[in-house]
């Protein structure tokens, strides 16, 4: 089965607790938590507080990703707060076997993300290390932007290298993802999709995550 997460960059932050609640109808797997720091990415989100603050009113999946500079200083905050894996950028990291290690010592499912322009090539050290390997799709930094189809080749190829070697490994997609090119993101070899403008950006966010869900059903009886 294909998991959705839904990431809140792009919902109501003024009602974050309703939103979330929404999202926990329709059978979202994952709540997707975009972290950003201004520096790694041109834009700021939210922190620790935010996760600790809806960990109390949720049970859903906590998929933490990190997009800020030297993520091996807060992976303790991030973890206490209460994500269940928490992704950081290879892009980030000056020592990313270390970093790695760390994650999993804290208890956590470890992620690496890489940025669309960074070849795959440069994590074939370290897949047999890591739990989900997170594929962007758009330049990270703000929600609602455009799929980069060109992106498709490397979900591909990211899908034929990981299969055989490491059956578990899951790869995630993030970024641009919408009722247009969910199947083809799937398709792809996704294991795990990320959605959030088009989640959020229209109303009810219940059925625009059963709508997603029927184009992923529409794809496996075909």
């Amino acid at each position: 089965m294909i998991k959705v997460a839904a990431s809140i960059l792009t919902a109501d932050f003024s009602d974050l607790r309703r939103e979330v609640t929404q999202l926990e109808k329709p059978d979202v797997d994952w709540l997707h938590l975009d972290v950003m720091d201004g520096h790694f990415v041109p834009n700021i989100s939210f922190g620790p507080m935010i996760i600790q603050s809806l960990r109390k009113k949720t049970k859903l999946y906590f998929d933490t990703h990190l997009m800020i500079s030297n993520p091996e200083e807060y992976l303790d905050e991030f973890r206490a707060a209460g994500a269940d894996s928490i992704t950081v950028h290879y892009e980030a990291c000056a020592h990313l076997s270390r970093t790695i290690e760390r994650i999993r010592e804290l208890g956590a499912r470890v992620g690496v993300a890489l940025n669309p322009s960074t070849p795959l090539s440069l994590l074939k050290d370290v897949l047999g290390e890591i739990d989900l390997l997170l594929i962007m799709s758009v330049n990270p930094g703000f929600g609602g932007q455009q799929f980069l189809p060109l992106v498709l080749r490397k979900i591909k190829e990211a899908a034929s290298l990981i299969k055989p070697f490491k059956p578990n490994l899951l790869l995630e997609v993030d970024g641009g993802i919408d009722a247009t090119n969910i199947q083809k993101v799937a398709a792809a070899g996704a294991d795990v999709i990320v959605v959030g403008a088009a989640v959020f950006n229209s109303r009810p966010v219940a059925e625009n995550v059963r709508s997603l869900r029927r184009k992923l059903s529409n794809l496996k009886k075909g």
